[in-house]
């Protein structure tokens, strides 16, 4: 089953109760689809501890930032001139499990997706 990353732009709707979003976390836990967000989202995300925060965050899995993670998000930005260091770590990721993006900046990670021609990017 393909599963779902979530770049910060997604959790932000998540927070914000965007029906959208709403209803992909819906669909992804009623049907056992994974939902990976890698830690450095977690960190352009995280504001304090809130009771919304601290759901999103049992929903999810947050993936550590690895070596391999690091060294390959770094051959994209020299690949990619422009591209984030976030944009590119959530890319490698989901790209490593074939899963679909959800994303605020649609253009910025299509831009990346040239690199990662499996994964789906789909706007919040």
């Amino acid at each position: 089953m393909i599963g779902l990353t979530l770049d910060t732009g997604a959790l932000i709707a998540l927070e914000h109760r965007r029906l959208r979003m709403r209803g992909v976390l819906a669909h992804a836990l009623a049907t056992d689809q994974r939902i990976t967000v890698p830690a450095d989202v977690i960190g352009e995300w995280w504001r304090g501890r809130t009771d919304t925060r601290e759901a999103i965050l049992a929903a999810i899995d947050v993936e550590p930032l690895s070596e391999g993670l690091a060294r390959s998000a770094g051959e994209v930005l020299a690949a990619v001139p422009g591209a984030t260091l976030v944009d590119a770590i959530v890319m490698v990721s989901a790209a490593s499990r074939g899963d679909i993006v959800y994303t605020s900046d649609v253009a910025d990670l299509e831009r990346l997706r040239r690199r990662f021609p499996s994964v789906r990017v789909l706007g919040v």
